[in-house]
């Protein structure tokens, strides 16, 4: 009996219980987060759910969410800075957005992510992207439509281009941290902004019409030096970036007939291999595109039914993906000379003894390289019908 009530004395010095638990009715449930840098401070803002809002039987139809602001010489001490004005303390375990402004990312985001990656309330599956020519705040200061809850309208748009359309990464904390910190490879990020009147965002109006008068909306890709915001690729180019690193999962793209008129073909099936090597004491990358695709529409006079015809769109699809890969390639070497691609990391796998010649001068190095870009297109379907109606129309 004595040598139980000693185990059991022992136990109990491990069994210390929920010593740091708190009750959800003292939590302020932050959904998205901005962070800017105001001068020589941080400033924090937190998008904080409001929770009789989201419940059908106590919502008064005030807004869902709440916004809390506070700066200070560090993002951590001007999270802290919250409680000065929020009843409740701010608690980001189901953080889905992060927002940081433009200012901070020319200046360098690092230092603003060391807290979120150290800190153990943060899970780091929420996304992160940059409010383009505005700050984080003026991004989640805005209502939206369908989904409710802002942070959860940016979150599941994000993911949702980044599956259809291929111009927009859905980056998470530990994907960015593991590309600032890669050899032979820079940041991005997408960017994100407020369209309409935006001073209207923060309006119960804007979601009471059909048409709101802000939107929240993706547009372009953040490209990175080091942890500084060097510039912007358009929609089109971040759209080519997605294809040279293998990220399309499915998009539709506008191709030219034959001889005149547009086609659309849908993507289903995308595959891009990179591959460097040395040549002649030079560094090099192939890189190999295989596409699957169906015929989505047709906006000229072609004969579907003829194989050759097909084998021309396919060879025209080809060509025109080749070239426009390529001007985007030289575009991001020759403005902003940051290897967004990872065309030093493919030289790094390929020929290590190599890259540790080249590494420190990859700066002068990637500007100057050659990329070799081969597309392979196969057009599977070509729809319900064969030939386009239009074809009938113009016969009459």
């Amino acid at each position: 009996m004595k040598k139980c009530m000693f185990v059991l004395l022992i136990l109990s010095l491990f069994l210390t219980g929920c010593w740091d638990r708190r009750e959800l009715n003292e939590l302020g449930i932050t959904l998205a987060l901005g962070i800017d840098k105001v001068e020589d401070e941080y400033q924090v803002t937190a998008q904080v759910v409001v929770p009789s809002e989201i419940s059908s039987k106590t919502s008064t139809g005030r807004s869902p969410v709440t916004l809390f602001q506070a700066t200070g010489e560090t993002v951590y001490e001007a999270l802290r800075k919250i409680t000065k004005i929020s009843p409740r303390k701010i608690y980001p375990g189901h953080l889905r957005t992060l927002v940081l402004g433009e200012d901070l990312a020319e200046e360098g985001i690092a230092e603003s992510l060391d807290f979120l990656s150290r800190d153990w309330e943060f899970r780091s599956d929420f996304f992160v992207v940059i409010a383009k020519d505005m700050t984080a705040a003026e991004v989640l200061n805005v209502t939206t439509t369908i989904e409710n809850i802002p942070a959860n309208k940016m979150f599941n748009t994000l993911k949702t281009s980044e599956a259809s359309w291929a111009a927009t990464n859905a980056f998470i904390l530990d994907e960015l941290i593991a590309n600032l910190t890669s050899d032979g490879k820079e940041a991005v990020l997408t960017g994100i902004i407020v369209t309409g009147e935006q001073e209207m965002g923060s309006s119960k109006q804007n979601v009471e019409s059909i048409t709101p008068s802000a939107r929240i909306e993706y547009n372009g890709l953040a490209v990175f030096k080091k942890d500084k915001l060097v510039g912007w690729l358009t929609e089109i180019d971040g759209r080519r970036y997605n294809a040279i690193v293998n990220e399309v999962q499915n998009t539709v793209t506008a191709i030219s007939c034959p001889e005149e008129g547009k086609a659309t073909l849908e993507i289903i099936q995308f595959d891009s291999k990179m591959k460097g090597k040395m040549n002649k004491g030079k560094p090099e990358v192939d890189i190999n595109i295989k596409v699957k695709g169906n015929v989505g529409e047709v906006e000229c006079q072609i004969n579907l039914n003829d194989p050759e015809t097909i084998v021309e769109l396919e060879k025209n699809t080809e060509k025109e993906m080749e070239e426009r890969i390529k001007s985007t390639i030289e575009t991001v070497q020759k403005q902003y000379k940051s290897d967004i691609f990872g065309f030093g990391n493919a030289i790094h796998r390929s020929n290590p003894k190599e890259w540790k010649k080249i590494k420190e001068q990859w700066d002068e190095e990637f500007p100057e390289m050659t990329a070799n870009v081969k597309v392979d297109v196969k057009l599977v379907h070509t729809g319900t019908v064969g030939n386009s109606f239009l074809e009938e129309i113009e016969g009459r």
